[in-house]
C-alpha cells in the first residue's frame, strides 16, 4: 500500500492481484473557455494515474458553482471533462455539485496497475538521468493570460500541452522502465524534483540549458507576470537549492506551478536511449533535464 508519507501522485490499495489507485484534483479557472477549463482539469487529474504506471478506468466528477451561473457555461466544463475523459477510455460515473461563489472543477479518479509495475516518486539512484516530456512555465503564461498580456488564441500550445493526456508518456515508462517518477504539478519542477531527491535519499543536479521553457515564460517571469503561490515555492526551496547560474527570472521559472505538466522520470543511463525511443515512437517529446548524485538528501544543485 502507499499513502502518503512521501507525497506520491496516488494512493495505492492492494485488492487482491490488483493493485488499485486513488486520487483527486480540482481547480479554480486557469483559462476563459470554460470547455478548455473542463479539458485542463481532467488531464491533470488523470495524469496522477498515469504517473504512477497505472490505466485510469472511472471518475466522478467534482463541480462548485453559483447557481445564478448561465448552465451553458457549467455544461461546456463538464463537457470538456468528459471528452477528456472519453478519449482515455475513462467511464464518468457520476459526481457531486455544490453552491459556490466561486467556480471549480475537478475530478476524484481510480485506476489499477500491476503491483510489480507501480512506479513511485522514491526510489531514484545516484547516477539516474532525469527526463522530462512537456515544457514548463505553464503557470506563468496562464497568469499572463489573466492580465490580459496574451489571448487564448496566442497560447494555443500552451493549452494543447495543458490539455494534453499523459497517457503516452506513461507507457513509455512503463514500457522500459525508471527508478523513479512523478507528474510536474503545482510545486514547479524544482518541488517536485527534491521531493524525489529527498524520498529517494539523494541529491539531484539541473542542467539549465536543457530545460524546456515556454516562449515568453522567461521574460514574464523577469517582469513579476507569476502566479501568486511561486514566491511561497522559492522560499520553501531556497533553503535546499544552490541556484548558481539561475537568476530571478529562471527562479521563477523553474518554481513556476505547473497545471497538468509532464512526466519526471528518473533513468538508468543503460535505459535512457530505450526511454527516449519510446517517448518519441509515441509522439512524446523527452529532455535529459539533470541527474540524481550523492549529496545532501533532497539537494538541489543548478548549473548552466
Amino acid at each position: 500500500m502507499v499513502g502518503f508519507e512521501t507525497s506520491d501522485d496516488a494512493a495505492v490499495y492492494l485488492l487482491g492481484d490488483k493493485a488499485v489507485l486513488l486520487t483527486v484534483d480540482f481547480f479554480t479557472p486557469m483559462v476563459d473557455d470554460p470547455y478548455d477549463f473542463g479539458r485542463i482539469t481532467a488531464a491533470n487529474a488523470l495524469s496522477d494515474v498515469y504517473a504512477m504506471g497505472g490505466t485510469p478506468l472511472t471518475a466522478m466528477n467534482l463541480l462548485a458553482f453559483p447557481c445564478d451561473m448561465d448552465p451553458e457555461i457549467v455544461a461546456a466544463v463538464l463537457r470538456g471533462g468528459a471528452d477528456v475523459c472519453r478519449s482515455a477510455g475513462v467511464v464518468v460515473v457520476g459526481g457531486h455539485t455544490i453552491d459556490d461563489k466561486e467556480p471549480k472543477y475537478g475530478l476524484s479518479v481510480m485506476g489499477v496497475a500491476e503491483p510489480d509495475q507501480i512506479v513511485r516518486n522514491v526510489g531514484a539512484r545516484a547516477g539516474d538521468v532525469l527526463v522530462l516530456t512537456k515544457r514548463i512555465g505553464v503557470g506563468i503564461m496562464n497568469t499572463a493570460l489573466k492580465a490580459g498580456h496574451e489571448t487564448e488564441e496566442s497560447l494555443s500550445g500552451v493549452i494543447a500541452s495543458m490539455a494534453r493526456l499523459n497517457a503516452e508518456a506513461a507507457a513509455a515508462m512503463t514500457e522500459v522502465g525508471v527508478n523513479a517518477g512523478t507528474d510536474v504539478t503545482g510545486f514547479g519542477l524544482l518541488g517536485h524534483l527534491r521531493e524525489m531527491a529527498l524520498g529517494s535519499g539523494l541529491a539531484a543536479r539541473v542542467d539549465l540549458g536543457s530545460v524546456p521553457v515556454f516562449a515568453g515564460a522567461l521574460d514574464y517571469s523577469a517582469r513579476g507576470v507569476r502566479p501568486g503561490r511561486t514566491e511561497d515555492v522559492i522560499a520553501a526551496l531556497d533553503p535546499h537549492v544552490e541556484w548558481g547560474p539561475a537568476d530571478n527570472a529562471w527562479k521563477g521559472v523553474l518554481c513556476d506551478p505547473q497545471t497538468s505538466g509532464g512526466l519526471l522520470m528518473a533513468v538508468d543511463p543503460a535505459n535512457l536511449d530505450e526511454l527516449l525511443g519510446a517517448l518519441e515512437r509515441r509522439g512524446e517529446e523527452g529532455s535529459c533535464v539533470g541527474r540524481i548524485e550523492q549529496g545532501e538528501p533532497g539537494g538541489v544543485v543548478i548549473t548552466s
